[in-house]
């Protein structure tokens, strides 16, 4: 049953991805089709061709590796100075740009001429280019708000689960009372394990979050109102002032940081609780912003994650992971001991993240990612605006095509760390609890 269940996870992975693959593509291809591009090919994968069907002027398929997809749009680059596009050069960087200036022309049909894309306004590029990147952010959306206000999510409550003993700095790294330790302000006040506290000194509290504030911006006598057994009770406490876990401003410690704050002393339980719609929100800003500091975070990681394919060193619960590496997490994610309704909702949660991560890095302004094209376009229309206005001759499109050189290390660079974190993935792989 575990092998059955592992396999059935990574296939629901696959198929996730496939799906935000194809959604990605759609965006640039319904986008270049309003703008009267054309759009000879929409493919799902690289490779060899697995399937394919022709339907108007544009040939759908699926290829062999799902590592990404594409739409070939004509004329993704202006022809060169001299009007051409079949030059040929004896300088490899030269021969670059105009290989891909080349390619952007294949297929060219009559009447193609008003339909290349490098021919369309500034902004309409930025939209075809933008599209695709916006699918997937549409879709991390979509996914996030369902699983956290339709399934839940796995969160610390306003219930209790232990009660501290006594008052013990959280500096101090020990859970073991000593003589002369003061007993703690909820064991003195008579709050037991199982109470769900619902207010701290008249406030009602919905959310762990609200009661933690409440709690460490009291010092001294306090109410609370608690939930045992079906009735209501109100339990009187004296906070004091302890050392307790600094918080990072989403509700987690961090790590050897501590602050001076009101203490009540007990523990929070966790369980699966549904999601506001503001809270939601907030926890997706949470994310984004996560991820992007990921991202600025990756060039440091190499060296730990190096270590963790080629040394001794151990992987990162947040390092970087590829296609395999969250394909295996996907089956892992079928074998936890929760219900299963939990289990999708991690599964979706992984797909959601996976897209909000292909939004992110597309947005790159970087060569050949979507960014790259957007930051061309951008630049082409802040020229010509610019022309405008001093009343120069119009400089015409921006020559993305001479930045191919740079799109080929960009790549290089890309296929590198996929290999590299490919290869953590089959020898050290990042495992969830």
């Amino acid at each position: 049953m575990t092998t059955l269940m592992t396999v059935l996870g990574i296939v629901v992975f696959v198929v996730g991805l496939l799906f935000s693959i194809a959604w990605h593509e759609l965006g640039h291809l319904s986008t270049a089709k309003l703008f009267g591009i054309r759009v000879p090919q929409y493919m799902v994968g690289f490779g060899p061709t697995i399937w394919s069907r022709h339907k108007g002027e544009t040939e759908y398929g699926v290829k062999a590796v799902p590592l990404g997809g594409y739409i070939r749009m004509i004329g993704m680059f202006p022809p060169g100075d001299d009007g051409k596009v079949t030059a040929r050069s004896t300088s490899p960087w030269r021969g670059m740009i105009e290989d891909a200036r080349s390619a952007a022309f294949e297929e060219l049909q009559p009447g193609d001429e008003k339909r290349l894309f490098y021919t369309r306004k500034p902004w309409k590029r930025v939209i075809v280019m933008f599209a695709g990147p916006f699918m997937n952010l549409v879709l991390a959306v979509a996914i996030f708000l369902s699983v956290l206000m339709g399934f839940g999510i796995n969160t610390q409550t306003t219930t209790v689960s232990t009660v501290s003993d006594c008052v013990i700095s959280q500096s101090e790294k020990r859970d073991k009372c000593a003589d002369g330790d003061p007993a703690s302000p909820a064991k003195a006040a008579g709050l037991e394990p199982g109470d769900r506290i619902v207010a701290f000194n008249g406030d009602r509290v919905a959310d762990w979050s609200s009661l933690q504030g409440h709690i460490r911006d009291t010092v001294g006598p306090a109410t609370l109102t608690v939930e045992r057994d079906g009735a209501t009770r109100t339990l009187h406490a004296n906070l004091v002032k302890n050392q307790v876990a600094k918080n990072d401003g989403n509700g987690r410690a961090v790590p050897g940081e501590y602050v001076t704050a009101g203490f009540l002393g007990f523990s929070p339980a966790t369980g699966v609780v549904q999601q506001s719609f503001g809270q939601s929100v907030d926890r997706m800003g949470d994310m984004i912003t996560t991820g992007v500091q990921s991202l600025i975070d990756l060039p440091q990681k190499v060296p730990a994650l190096w270590d963790a394919a080629f040394g001794d060193g151990e992987r990162e619960p947040d390092s970087p992971m590829g296609v395999v590496g969250a394909a295996r997490v996907g089956g892992e994610v079928f074998n936890l001991d929760i219900p299963p309704e939990q289990r999708v909702a991690t599964m979706l949660f992984l797909v959601a993240g996976f897209n909000l991560s292909l939004f992110l890095f597309n947005m790159l302004p970087l060569l050949p990612l979507d960014g790259g094209h957007i930051a061309g376009a951008v630049w082409e229309g802040i020229r010509r605006h610019a022309a405008r206005i001093f009343r120069q001759p119009d400089p015409g499109p921006f020559d993305v095509a001479k930045l191919m050189p740079v799109a080929y290390v960009v790549a290089g660079i890309f296929i590198c760390f996929t290999l590299l974190v490919l290869v953590a993935d089959l020898v050290n792989p990042v495992r969830i609890s």
